[in-house]
């Protein structure tokens, strides 16, 4: 069964967003934990929280993809920077244990020139100070476009960030089709290849979320510039192998492409035609 949804506004609530969500046909989706650009949070609302679990359970939603603020860089040169995002990181990895089995996806970082090495010995410094057991929740190394000084772009480093994290059973990866393509990974014309060097480097165990935007921008580019569903370089042809393909079926897929709500709906029944029960 396609698993699939898209990133949805915690405004109104989460019992909303999973209204939302059966809405537009999703069975899954993806929320920022705090506003994207930072922040404080809001407290949670403990009777809504509730009203949500019991109408996901009726209404089959589940492997949600929370989303870290953009602003969060575990590895940046300002310690004021590194201080926020550690802070943050601790208090969202908390909260998220009101929604146990889930998933927190965050962007590695960029090291702001202390190097590729310095970024990941960072990352794993706050991972291995936010993340704690008995922790209900597997936490995310979102692969990146490979823009600037961003950390995480290659499987290498995903893999390096991974082998330094102590908790290895509550750490994965989360795909995402435009950054692959924008770094030089080339899920149009060599899928299978990608996935299989992906295993060979951090093994297929580790991948446990995707999520789906075509780009605006060429192969190898490094622009991480999201597109809507086959009007990008990837194609819609691209977007059926990813979610017919063996290793990637089962995952959640989750859209974050330049659309409003109805939009979403459009992409997800499109992506639904797709899919070979």
């Amino acid at each position: 069964m396609l698993r699939i949804g898209a990133h949805l506004t915690t405004s109104k609530g989460y019992l909303a967003m999973g209204k939302q969500a059966a809405e537009i046909d999703a069975n899954t989706f993806a929320f920022f934990t705090r506003n994207p650009r930072g922040g404080s949070v809001k407290a949670l609302n403990e009777k809504d929280v509730n009203s949500y679990h019991e109408f996901a359970s009726q209404h089959d939603i589940k492997d949600l993809v929370a989303h870290a603020p953009y602003t969060l860089n575990l590895c940046g040169k300002d310690e004021k920077v590194r201080n926020f995002a550690f802070t943050a990181m601790e208090e969202d990895l908390k909260r998220m244990e009101y929604f146990p089995g889930n998933f927190y996806n965050f962007h590695p970082g960029s090291h702001v020139g202390q190097g590729i090495d310095k970024g990941i010995e960072l990352i794993a410094e706050v991972l291995n100070t936010v993340m704690f057991e008995g922790m209900k929740t597997t936490v995310l190394l979102e692969v990146m476009a490979g823009k600037g000084s961003e950390v995480g772009s290659r499987f290498e480093e995903i893999a390096k960030i991974i082998e330094l994290t102590q908790l290895k059973d509550n750490i994965g990866v989360c795909f995402d089709s435009c950054h692959l393509y924008d770094a030089g990974y080339d899920v149009v014309n060599n899928l299978d290849d990608v996935i299989k060097e992906f295993d060979d480097v951090v093994g297929i165990e580790k991948l446990k979320a995707m999520h789906l935007n075509d780009s605006k921008n060429p192969y190898a580019s490094h622009k991480d510039r999201h597109e809507k569903i086959g009007d990008g370089a990837l194609g819609i042809e691209a977007f059926r192998r990813i979610i017919n393909h063996e290793k990637l079926r089962d995952l959640p897929f989750i859209l974050e492409t330049p659309n409003e709500i109805e939009g979403y709906k459009e992409e997800i029944s499109l992506l639904r035609s797709l899919y070979e029960e």
